[in-house]
């Protein structure tokens, strides 16, 4: 039984670290794009299936991200004066996993995505004098994100007596997504007319970063009981790559300012850790409660961190409901923001004054919804 405690212990570990790294220097809500680990990390882990079977997967998230933050201090004016940036997000993650083995899956992840994003400053400006009436604008971005394989490995056998089991994986993140969205700005002529130009969108709303990357994950799982258990699972993705091809401004105010030329390829990560607990001793009903952080770090571990981004990230208590029927899951969790931070970029620390420091607007909830669908026939090992 004490091997039971193992991916507990062994696995917190691996989230502080992926917690700690990058002087924990990640991303708010409004560019962490759809990333599920394997098996589409439900709140018990991921898929743990006999040798082939399949599970099919689709996980749907909403957020709304307005309220702006530099640092971890919030901007009340923006939303107050009404020139806050709003970002509306609505993806869905659909997966495919199938055992190799009782132990080894392997997982392809195709998000589909659609943001819609109004904002003062992109178009007329602002300010009361470049913007009279404060007109607001939108752009949009809509279709297929960054798809990913990857695979996955479970420690120990799933046995009827099991207490505990924890996964590790790997994957390939692909450039399926588009990473240079054209939409139209606004701009105001003297005479108080209309004209319009077209560039790229906004990073947070492009649908993909421009570039090959790859995952490292673990997920798992330890139960107290016949009613009680800890879930864990976290991802980390590599994106070695500098910058894609999407610029990001035409006129520059400083030598500095070429560094953000063009949208950077970022790194990206999530963390998750939390229990489960089984309403009725005889029925598939579980309420569950953890924490989550995830976000974009100001500097990759790999390669070059030039380019725009708005490295910070978010902490949020997660609660939630699982129901299991047979070969269906249905499970939905609602992160809701403890905390937010827009760290310094590079950008930002390149300014020899110190005293730049970007901005990045936040959601206050996200709302996710998974539906999992398990079939197949097994094999013997």
């Amino acid at each position: 039984m004490k091997k039971a405690y193992f991916p507990v212990i062994f696995s917190i570990f691996l989230c502080s670290l992926f917690l700690m790294s990058t002087e924990l220097n990640a991303q708010g809500c409004v560019a962490v794009r759809p990333m599920s680990c394997s098996g589409n990390g439900y709140s018990n882990g991921s898929a743990l299936l006999p040798k082939g079977h399949f599970q099919l997967a689709a996980n749907y998230r909403y957020f709304q991200s307005y309220k702006h933050f530099r640092g971890d201090v919030e901007e009340h004016e923006r939303v107050e004066a009404g020139t806050e940036v709003i970002n509306t997000t609505h993806s869905v993650d659909f997966s495919a996993t199938y055992a190799l083995t009782s132990q080894v899956n392997l997982s392809l992840n195709v998000p589909l995505i659609y943001n819609h994003r109004t904002s003062l400053y992109e178009h007329y400006g602002n300010s009361p004098t470049a913007n009279p009436e404060q007109k607001r604008f939108a752009t949009q971005s809509q279709g297929l994100g960054d798809m990913r394989l990857s695979a996955s490995y479970w420690l120990f056998k799933q046995g009827k007596d099991s207490l505990g089991n924890i996964a590790f994986g790997a994957g390939l993140k692909m450039p399926t997504g588009n990473s240079n969205v054209q939409g139209t700005f606004h701009r105001r002529t003297p005479s108080g007319g209309d004209s319009t130009i077209t560039k790229g969108v906004d990073q947070s709303i492009q649908l993909g970063d421009g570039g090959f990357g790859f995952t490292i994950e673990m997920q798992g799982y330890r139960k107290f009981g016949s009613r009680l258990s800890l879930y864990y699972n976290a991802f980390y993705l590599f994106n070695p790559q500098n910058v894609n091809k999407t610029v990001n401004r035409t006129v520059f105010n400083s030598a500095s300012d070429y560094i953000i030329r063009y949208h950077s390829i970022a790194d990206q990560y999530m963390a998750r850790v939390g229990m489960n607990f089984k309403i009725m001793e005889n029925q598939g009903l579980f309420v569950n409660l953890g924490g989550r952080a995830e976000g974009i770090p100001y500097k990759d571990i790999i390669g070059k961190s030039e380019g725009f981004r708005r490295p910070g990230y978010i902490v949020s208590v997660e609660p939630g409901v699982t129901y299991f029927s047979g070969k269906h899951t249905f499970v939905v969790n609602v992160p809701i923001a403890l905390y937010r931070n827009r760290v310094k970029s590079v950008y930002d620390r390149s300014d020899p004054n110190v005293t730049r420091h970007g901005d990045a607007a936040f959601a206050d909830y996200l709302i996710n919804f998974t539906y999992l669908f398990r079939f197949g026939k097994s094999h013997d090992m």
